[in-house]
């Protein structure tokens, strides 16, 4: 029963970017919550799994861009949601530009949010970042998509993908859920 309610509070399905060092990434991100009511000082709050690549190049960068998607995107789920950008290049056929942070913005995302991070919670298996929105914007008048219309846009064998992906990821996660860092996070 509490998984059933927890299940629905999963956010937009967004293909958040990074990049530090020259590499950029994309991976599918559904962890994402306003954190502010005050209009001039926007916030976000995201949950990155430790065990992403895009961990990696948000920890060293202190920044990613939020790219909202639509029922007309679904192929970016699988394209950047069902494998790692350690061994594979991601964006390289996805046309992109960059703003304030220099991560990616997906020309065909239907809005977006370019964040400097600000602070982080180790949360054992993930870690939480609060960032500023330095700019955003919408390319188009639509609904973000959700989990639930995504899960009936895709084919059947994606569903069965994502589901092995997610008990792949479940089953890492039972292994560091409990190991949690108290040290402070320092902006890179």
């Amino acid at each position: 029963m509490t998984t059933r309610i927890l299940n629905q509070l999963w956010s937009p399905i967004a293909a958040l970017t990074s990049h530090w060092d020259g590499e950029v990434n994309a991976q599918i991100c559904v962890g994402i919550s306003n954190a502010s009511i005050v209009p001039e000082k926007p916030r976000v709050l995201v949950q990155i799994y430790k065990e992403n690549y895009s961990h990696l190049l948000i920890s060293k960068s202190g920044a990613f861009a939020l790219n909202f998607l639509s029922l007309e995107t679904t192929e970016l789920i699988k394209a950047f949601g069902f494998s790692s950008g350690r061994h594979t290049n991601k964006l390289e056929n996805v046309s992109y530009t960059t703003k304030t942070t220099g991560s990616p913005i997906l020309n065909n995302c239907i809005a977006y949010l370019d964040c400097n991070i600000i602070n982080a919670m180790d949360a054992g298996d993930m870690t939480c970042y609060l960032a500023d929105v330095l700019e955003g914007g919408m390319f188009q008048n639509e609904p973000l998509l959700r989990i639930r219309e995504a899960r009936e846009a895709i084919p059947e064998e994606w569903n069965r993908e994502w589901d092995q992906h997610n008990q792949y990821s479940i089953n890492t996660s039972r292994e560091i859920i409990d190991n949690i860092s108290y040290t402070p996070w320092q902006t890179p």
